[in-house]
């Protein structure tokens, strides 16, 4: 493929490409019809002959190229794959998009300081394990860093102290950054307000900007209710304090938090599977 491609960038030879599409032509033909020298031409076609891209036989004293047509269409069949796979309902280039349309949004609406203050998100999820579990998830860093970060990213570095006055540091880099070289992604810091074990949690975190200064703070409030199946949650998220600055964090607040919330579900539904496998091997005879 890499030598497919390499062979297709030179505009020499992609002219050379567009005039055999046509029909099979001879070396000197081809080299009047690019207006190229013949010997330059000759070392164009036997690039595309090497990558597979055309074909060639002598006839008297001329070479005669022609187009493999079958090249080209596993060429396109490929880069078909790639596109249906960039374009997946609901997959990462929708929410880049999504993201790219809330961020304009926002940075036209961030006309002073205070801009956000008011703005209230809410997150809504039926979860598959009892008050308990979830509340551990949502309280214990260890297990908060396996779910608490968007798509792509990942938790850095985790402090939650799950009490009164407790202290919140929440950073996270890129998930493909194994070495940590490129900046990090974001940071944010806080403070716990209420703690009712298994009922409800409420803290306040503010997003830091580049220089240090705070983008917002969003006051967080976490309410869990039991059910028949496992646990509603319920989050409500209010802004206060909104810098000038802090648009393109506030436009990805419900996509990113969203898909955290995503990701915990799943983390509770595989606990629950592990449990009831893990159950079922001890009752066998």
């Amino acid at each position: 493929m890499d030598a497919l491609l390499s062979a297709l960038a030179d505009p020499a030879r992609w002219r050379l490409v567009s005039l055999l599409a046509e029909r099979p032509r001879s070396v000197g033909v081809l080299a009047q019809l690019a207006q190229a020298r013949q010997p330059q031409t000759t070392k164009h076609l036997q690039t595309l002959e090497r990558a597979g891209i055309v074909t060639s036989q002598r006839t008297g004293q001329r070479r005669v190229y022609a187009l493999r047509p079958s090249t080209l269409r596993d060429l396109a069949a490929a880069l078909s794959r790639l596109a249906d796979a960039a374009e997946q309902a609901g997959g990462p280039l929708a929410t880049y998009e999504r993201y790219g349309l809330n961020l304009q949004a926002e940075r036209l609406a961030a006309d002073a300081p205070g801009w956000a203050d008011g703005r209230s998100f809410r997150f809504l999820r039926s979860l598959t394990a009892r008050p308990d579990l979830v509340w551990r998830h949502l309280t214990e860093a260890s297990l908060l860093a396996n779910w608490w970060t968007p798509d792509g990213l990942r938790v850095s570095e985790l402090v939650f102290e799950a009490r009164p006055g407790g202290r919140i540091v929440h950073e996270y880099r890129d998930a493909e950054d194994g070495d940590d070289s490129d900046p990090v992604a974001g940071r944010a810091e806080g403070i716990v307000e209420d703690v009712r074990p298994g009922e409800r949690l409420a803290y306040r975190l503010s997003p830091l900007l580049p220089d240090g200064g705070l983008a917002f703070t969003a006051h967080v409030e976490t309410v869990l209710r039991p059910t028949g199946t496992g646990t509603d949650l319920d989050i409500q998220w209010r802004i206060t304090d909104s810098a000038v600055d802090s648009p393109d964090f506030v436009a990805g607040i419900e996509i990113g938090f969203g898909q955290s919330l995503d990701k915990l579900a799943a983390a509770l539904d595989t606990h629950a599977h592990d449990t009831v496998h893990t159950k079922r091997q001890d009752i066998q005879p």
